[in-house]
C-alpha cells in the first residue's frame, strides 16, 4: 500500500518547479493530484507529463473567485479535498529606498493572501467533509530571518511561519494538520531568476551568485525539487497526524532551528 493511497490532493504553483516535483512524488504515492496554476497550459502540459492521476486546474490565489472555483473544481473530479499544499508565491528583490507600493502589493498578495486564503476555502471543504485533512504551506528559509535587498519576500515568508502556527492550533479541532516546509536555495528556473536580480543589483556577473550562495550551503550545493518530497509526503502522510503548527527547514543545514 502507498502512502497517500486513495488522497485528492491539490498543489498550487505546480506547473513548474517544486510545485511539480511535489505532484509527481504524490502521484507516486498513490494520491490523485491536481496541478493548480494561473498559466492553465502549463498546468496542462505539467499534468500530461506526470501522467494518470493528475489532471490540471486554473487557479489565482490572488482572487477569491478563482481559489473557490479552483476548489470546487478538485471536488467535481476527484470527489473531495485531502490535502493542500499552498506552494504559489512571487519573489521580487530590491534595495530599501527602491521598494515600490506594487512590489509589496503584489508579493503579499500571492505569498501571504493567497497562502490564508486558498488555506481558509480548503479547511472550509475539509470540515464540511468530516474527516480532517493535511494542509502545507510553503515557507523559507527567507522566513527566518531578514536579508538586505529581499525585505518584501522575507516578511512574507516570515508571516506564511506565522499563518501556519495559528492556523495549526485552529484547525486541529476539525482534525486538520497544519504545517510548512523552509526550503534553503531549490536550483532551477527560480533561482536563475534570483540570480540575475542580484546581478543587477549586486553588478555581479551572471551565475556569480548563484555560485557563492551555492558554495555557502553546508550540505554543498543547492537542493533539487526532489530533495524537498520525501518532507512533503511524510506531512500528508498518517505518520504525521500528531505533528501541527511546525515549520521544517529541508535546506541542507543553512539554518538551524
Amino acid at each position: 500500500m502507498k502512502r497517500l493511497d486513495g488522497k485528492s490532493t491539490l498543489v498550487t504553483g505546480a506547473a513548474r518547479g517544486l510545485g511539480k516535483a511535489f505532484a509527481a512524488r504524490y502521484v507516486a504515492e498513490g494520491a490523485t493530484v491536481a496541478i493548480g496554476d494561473i498559466n492553465f497550459e502549463a498546468a496542462e502540459a505539467a499534468a500530461a507529463e506526470i501522467g494518470d492521476g493528475a489532471y490540471a486546474v486554473k487557479i489565482d490565489v490572488a482572487r477569491q473567485e478563482s481559489i473557490d472555483a479552483a476548489i470546487a473544481a478538485v471536488v467535481e473530479k476527484a470527489g473531495k479535498l485531502d490535502i493542500l499544499i499552498n506552494n504559489a508565491a512571487l519573489f521580487d528583490a530590491d534595495n530599501i529606498v527602491d521598494i515600490t507600493r506594487e512590489s509589496y502589493d503584489r508579493l503579499y498578495a500571492v505569498n501571504v493572501g493567497g497562502t490564508l486564503f486558498t488555506m481558509q476555502a480548503a479547511a472550509r471543504q475539509m470540515i464540511a467533509q468530516g474527516h480532517g485533512g493535511k494542509i502545507i504551506n510553503m515557507a523559507s528559509q527567507a522566513g527566518r530571518r531578514g536579508e538586505s535587498l529581499v525585505a518584501v519576500y522575507c516578511s512574507t515568508k516570515a508571516a506564511v511561519i506565522s499563518l501556519t502556527q495559528s492556523a495549526g492550533l485552529n484547525l486541529i479541532q476539525h482534525g486538520i494538520n497544519v504545517n510548512a516546509i523552509a526550503p534553503g536555495v531549490v536550483d532551477g528556473e527560480h533561482w536563475d531568476h534570483v540570480d540575475a536580480m542580484f546581478a543587477r543589483l549586486e553588478g555581479k556577473a551572471p551565475g556569480q551568485k548563484k555560485a557563492e550562495v551555492a558554495a555557502g550551503v553546508p550540505f554543498g550545493r543547492f537542493a533539487k525539487p526532489e530533495d524537498l518530497t520525501g518532507m512533503a509526503v511524510f506531512l500528508a502522510s498518517s505518520e504525521a497526524d500528531y505533528i501541527l503548527a511546525q515549520t521544517y527547514n529541508v535546506d541542507g543545514g543553512q539554518w538551524m532551528s
